[in-house]
């Protein structure tokens, strides 16, 4: 019956597909959402402490995108040759989110009296899960389905099915707190992750396929421009996600208030400011993005965007005082998030060697994974020598307007009338 339905390309089939990369993406928001709160109110761990934490992130992806994604390009087992990867990565990450609250419990099973120790352990596990399971959840799409229209349906439903359950797990951070979140989180990562591998048959003719394709000229030099001009927009954003907490405890609770109160208030500002930036960024890809691009090209729509996310940063800096104006400031931002995680991906094929998507794809991640290891170290060391918060916001802006100007130096040689095709970064 699933196999019938695999072969229509229904949407049915399609929902399921998507499943495997909505999972990770939903504890990608719970990390994002609850792990510097979890560490500063219920650790006590110090700002450049949770840098530190927040770095195992990035090192995982420096091995487990590019690795993993090569080594699935060529394996077959288990019935699949991204399938184990998807069960293995998403297994591993239901359980280090549902240890992300109990990393004092694991520090005294382990006898380890270090909680910074520990707490690098359970995130470099989480992050290395996630990253496991990334690229194979996103190639399996484009190997199940035929190029053209059913393809970029495929991605399309990836963006949707995921940005709607990543915009569900901040709300239900905020509204029920992020121990519900944790606590349902880890189920629907587990279950996302390894259901749907019954009911999705990999052929292993694909391989084949893939061996056969045709080799093009990647063009280094574009390709360059392209990484760095990604990169300083990483920068920004990761730094947001990691240091968010620390300007709205300054800035948006109120002084006096008792410290739990305090606490669940910075928690909940947290989670509605990414619930609003995350419900911009994956409707406005497929409603606004795609047409945009068509008219006046994607590379001129990226910059665009990531120069109203730049000037929504610097307005946070300036008069983000209330929770009301950062959630307002936060749609803005909202903006530029939304052509990040999904047009690049599609500027960037254009310029590769498409006998090697699994190497490039590798390499392409390190654009990511590189400035968030500078965030989670750099910009920690900064913010905790400056006694305004509000720096951040500063890092942030100028991080995303020096993107948006080395965009314009990338050239879009795709047809104007091809879509952009949604794909989420990590």
């Amino acid at each position: 019956m699933m196999l019938d339905m695999q072969k229509r390309l229904n949407n049915s089939f399609y929902a399921t597909l998507s499943l495997p990369s909505t999972a990770m993406g939903f504890a990608l928001c719970i990390q994002i959402s609850a792990l510097s709160w979890i560490l500063s109110t219920r650790f006590n761990l110090k700002i450049d402490e949770i840098g530190i934490v927040w770095a195992a992130g990035p090192l995982a992806g420096i091995f487990g995108q590019v690795i993993i994604g090569l080594i699935s390009d060529d394996a077959w087992f288990w019935g699949g040759r991204r399938r184990p990867f998807i069960l293995i990565g998403g297994t591993l990450a239901a359980l280090m989110v549902f240890l992300l609250p109990r990393i004092d419990v694991v520090s005294h099973l382990l006898g380890i009296k270090n909680i910074l120790i520990v707490a690098v352990i359970i995130a470099l596990t989480l992050d290395l899960s996630i990253n496991i399971s990334f690229n194979p959840t996103r190639s399996i799409i484009a190997d199940l389905t035929p190029e053209g229209e059913a393809r970029t349906r495929g991605y399309t439903w990836m963006q949707t099915v995921s940005g709607f359950f990543g915009v569900m797990a901040y709300v239900i951070g905020a509204t029920l707190g992020n121990d519900v979140l944790i606590s349902v989180g880890a189920g629907i990562v587990f279950v996302f992750s390894v259901v749907p591998m019954f009911f999705i048959k990999e052929e292993r003719e694909v391989v084949k396929k893939t061996e056969t394709a045709v080799a093009t000229r990647a063009d280094w030099g574009q390709l360059w421009r392209i990484y760095i001009a990604h990169g300083f927009a990483w920068l920004g954003v990761q730094s947001m996600f990691v240091y968010t907490y620390g300007f709205i405890q300054q800035k948006l609770v109120p002084a006096g208030l008792a410290t739990k109160a305090a606490d669940a208030m910075s928690g909940q500002i947290i989670a509605y400011s990414f619930a609003v930036m995350n419900t911009v960024g994956f409707l406005l890809p497929a409603l606004v993005l795609a047409p945009l691009a068509r008219r006046i090209g994607r590379v001129h729509t990226q910059a665009a965007c990531v120069a109203i996310m730049a000037v929504g940063y610097f307005l946070i800096a300036a008069t983000a005082r209330t929770p009301m104006m950062l959630y307002a400031l936060m749609a803005v931002v909202g903006i530029g998030w939304s052509a990040i995680v999904s047009l690049p991906f599609a500027i960037m094929s254009d310029k590769v060697d498409k006998s090697r998507m699994g190497f490039f794809m590798g390499v392409f991640n390190l654009s990511v994974v590189l400035p968030q290891l500078m965030s989670s170290t750099g910009v920690g060391f900064v913010l905790k020598r400056v006694p305004d918060q509000s720096t951040l916001y500063i890092i942030c802006g100028a991080s995303l307007a020096i993107s948006a100007a080395l965009w314009c130096l990338v050239k879009d040689e795709a047809p104007a009338t091809q879509a952009a095709m949604p794909a989420p970064a990590h």
